[in-house]
């Protein structure tokens, strides 16, 4: 009798999302939830009316298949406003089910079996199976702490002929690095003498701290048609469940990831496209304040972990700070982060998640602070236990 495997060569390449996965192992012991990136406070009350308005207007069929017109109109006011780059919203908008769909018809869209994709580690969990689904081969270049910076000349060793793309996350997650103007040079140089296209996930281009700027790729000399920029609603208005997300390239690459998209998930939920229409045009004071409400979140969190005694890299932006946890004396941060959720009542994302050898990452953990006052105030008194059950556990 003939036997098949009944899973995929392409499935057996990696797991399920470790983060969400740490959201369910909280819910079971009742952790205070650190791990996953969401909100637990409300999104802008313009947003739930725009979307109730939308649902009573009848908004229930579907909108065109890459984005609400409305919507990508509004996208391109907004990028125009913000970054002083000028778009077309007819041929160079795609409106997607959160930034993780728009990542993944990018480099559908766009990359071919056996070719390069270049990624900074650590990285957002998603990009290594994104270039496997694609059949990409991911290239890693590591970020080296404590501010997080790559070595030029390990960037360029990274270039070659078969290289396709470059994943750039700024602001970064999990470390919270801002990647500068002169960094961003570096890489579209490359990028042009290489000829290769940028991927650049930006959601968190409004969580900013300390002054850093956030620069987009694609108004950098050369690289307006080479870049693909991934954004979206769900950090800058907390809505992570409303899964809106859009990609801006140029008319060329465009038209190749709509129909990718097109085939992936037809479009994203029309009434949540219209409502974000009411997102984009708040006025430049939302964003001022949101800046300063997660900075303040930031301020909370390091007290906390001051306390606690857990050495941490101060983010520069995106709402994630990324501990060393090297003191504590654990094997690793599986076991390490186990402790925490089982005994110290906090869930945290263990830092293996974000790197292609799990064993680069086990000094590491990463909290999140989208999260009230109340819940980080929570997290503060469980963690203060963290060094009286450190002494009496006595880890090897």
């Amino acid at each position: 009798m003939i036997k098949k495997q009944k899973i995929s060569l392409k499935a057996d390449q990696f797991t399920e999302s470790v983060i969400r996965e740490m959201t369910r192992v909280a819910l079971r012991h009742g952790a205070v939830n650190l791990a996953q990136g969401f909100p637990d406070f409300p999104c802008p009350p313009e947003l739930k009316r725009a979307a109730c308005e939308a649902i009573q207007a009848d908004i229930n069929q579907y909108a065109i298949t890459w984005g609400d017109r409305l919507f990508r109109e509004a996208i391109a006011k907004k990028t125009s406003w913000y970054l002083n780059w000028d778009i077309d919203p007819e041929t160079q908008i795609t409106v997607t089910c959160g930034a993780t769909e728009a990542m993944a018809a990018t480099m559908l869209a766009t990359v071919n079996p056996g070719e390069e994709v270049i990624v900074f580690e650590p990285h957002y969990e998603n990009y290594g199976p994104d270039a496997v689904l694609t059949s990409a081969i991911p290239r890693y270049v590591a970020l080296h702490p404590p501010d997080w910076t790559f070595d030029v000349a390990e960037l360029r060793q990274a270039f070659n002929s078969n290289t396709k793309a470059i994943i750039i996350n700024t602001p970064h997650n999990p470390t919270g690095k801002v990647f500068t103007r002169n960094e961003l040079a570096v890489i579209a140089e490359l990028c042009q003498k290489w000829d290769v296209l940028a991927f650049t996930d930006e959601i968190y281009e409004h969580i900013l701290y300390d002054g850093a700027k956030h620069v987009a790729m694609a108004t950098l000399p050369g690289m307006a048609e080479r870049t693909v920029t991934i954004n979206g609603l769900s950090k800058t208005y907390s809505v992570t469940g409303w899964r809106i997300g859009h990609i801006i390239a140029s008319a060329e690459l465009t038209a190749a990831i709509r129909k990718v998209h097109d085939f992936l998930t037809v479009g994203a939920p029309a009434p949540l496209q219209r409502a974000g229409v009411a997102a984009l045009q708040l006025p430049v004071t939302y964003y001022e304040e949101l800046a300063a409400l997660y900075q303040e979140r930031r301020n909370l969190i390091t007290q906390a972990l001051d306390t606690a005694g857990i050495q941490y890299f101060l983010p520069s932006g995106a709402y994630y700070v990324f501990a060393d946890i090297s003191k504590f004396g654990y094997p690793n941060d599986i076991e390490f982060t186990q402790h925490l959720i089982k005994n110290i009542g906090v869930a945290v994302v263990p830092g293996s998640s974000f790197f292609c050898r799990p064993e680069d990452g086990h000094h590491f953990i990463r909290f999140c602070f989208s999260k009230t006052t109340q819940t980080i105030e929570a997290a503060r008194e469980r963690l203060l236990k963290l060094q009286a059950t450190r002494r009496l556990t006595n880890p090897v």
